[in-house]
């Protein structure tokens, strides 16, 4: 069979050759009377003209340590109980202080910290803040807070379709009228209820990236994982809405919760772009929750390695394993062991052996 030719002549482009095509460009970095920018949805430069612009820009300090830089949309995620609001704010004392929590590094310098609370009435956070509801911690006034307030319009009497597009828009008037770079939301599933769907996540983390291009923020935003296996290492994967979450987020950190006592935790870097993932599981910070006046917060202890706070499986662990195979099996009869793996596993390093872990138990039930 005869393949159609390709007539560049008859399409009005021309012989097109590597070197036209390179003027092409060029006339487009160079033209004289270039479109307002505001008209165009791309901006083309040469890679060098790239890196000369951004010789001109700050290179980012550090937040806290290097699980968060200036000019990076941060998810801080654990599960319920962990300890995610302590740290928080505790981070947002040391931004608006201008003093670093001990064991941490902080780079920048003292500044105002928006902080957007959905989670604590003013009373519960004044509890953790206090003794007994007496002597209080007196903050810095470059540390404000915001809760919902109860008496707040209908969205729908100003125009809006949604309480998500309401609540958009309040983040940005707020963040204009403070003037604050550094924003704290605590947490996301205020500002989406199902951000494990793809549907929901997407569109959330588009909206927060472009606050942070448009006003130059720094956002850290604290995320809820789904209940895990605790004697499995922490992966993006028990982020909910890992895949976008993750793919579009500048960097990534977890609390874990110790199983040797109750009050120890460590913290483990899940994902990094200004610089490399230095507390990774051969490398996580331990930490306390403590009070040891009135502020509860995360008490620097040292290093060590995720597997020691891990828990160790026992039979029982060993037998739930086993029922979770036969439940699933129950429920959709003819599932091959692959997918019973690949719902029961969120490690993908441990895949292959979940997967080796369920033949076996299908072998013994046939």
């Amino acid at each position: 069979m005869l393949k159609p030719q390709f007539n560049l002549q008859q399409r009005g482009i021309g012989s097109i050759t590597p070197a036209r095509a390179l003027e092409h460009v060029d006339d487009i970095i160079n033209q004289t009377n270039p479109e307002p920018a505001g008209n165009r949805l791309f901006e083309i430069k040469t890679a060098n003209k790239w890196i000369e612009a951004a010789k001109h820009r700050p290179v980012p300090k550090m937040l806290f340590d290097e699980f968060w830089f200036e000019g990076e949309l941060c998810i801080l995620f654990a599960e319920n109980g962990v300890g995610k609001s302590l740290l928080a704010v505790q981070v947002a004392n040391s931004i608006s202080l201008g003093c670093a929590i001990t064991g941490f590094r902080l780079e920048a310098e003292r500044q105002p910290v928006l902080y957007f609370d959905f989670e604590l009435t003013e009373k519960q956070f004044e509890g953790r803040y206090s003794i007994n509801y007496n002597d209080h911690y007196i903050f810095n006034d470059n540390l404000l807070r915001a809760e919902i307030n109860p008496d707040s319009v209908d969205y729908e009497k100003v125009g809006f379709d949604s309480f998500e597009d309401f609540l958009s828009h309040q983040l940005e008037e707020d963040i204009i009228a403070t003037g604050s770079k550094i924003i704290i939301i605590d947490n996301i599933t205020y500002l989406k209820t199902e951000t494990e769907k793809a549907k929901d996540a997407l569109p959330l983390m588009k909206m927060l990236i472009q606050l942070k291009r448009k006003y130059n923020l720094s956002l850290m935003v604290l995320a809820h994982t789904p209940k895990r296996d605790l004697s499995q290492p922490i992966t993006r994967n028990h982020l909910q809405g890992s895949k976008h979450l993750s793919n579009l987020t500048d960097s990534i950190f977890t609390i874990g919760e110790s199983q040797q006592d109750s009050k120890t935790r460590y913290l483990k870097q899940i994902k990094a772009r200004s610089a490399e993932v230095k507390y990774h599981g051969e490398n996580v910070v331990v930490c306390r929750v403590s009070q040891p006046y009135n502020f509860v917060l995360f008490q620097f202890e040292g290093y060590g390695t995720e597997k020691a706070h891990l828990k160790v499986p026992s039979e029982t662990d060993k037998s739930e394993f086993e029922t979770s195979v036969i439940d699933l099996m129950t429920a959709e009869p003819g599932i091959s062991a692959y997918a019973i793996a690949k719902k029961l596993c969120t490690d993908d390093s441990k895949f292959n052996s979940v997967q080796s872990k369920v033949n076996r138990i299908l072998k013994r039930l046939k």
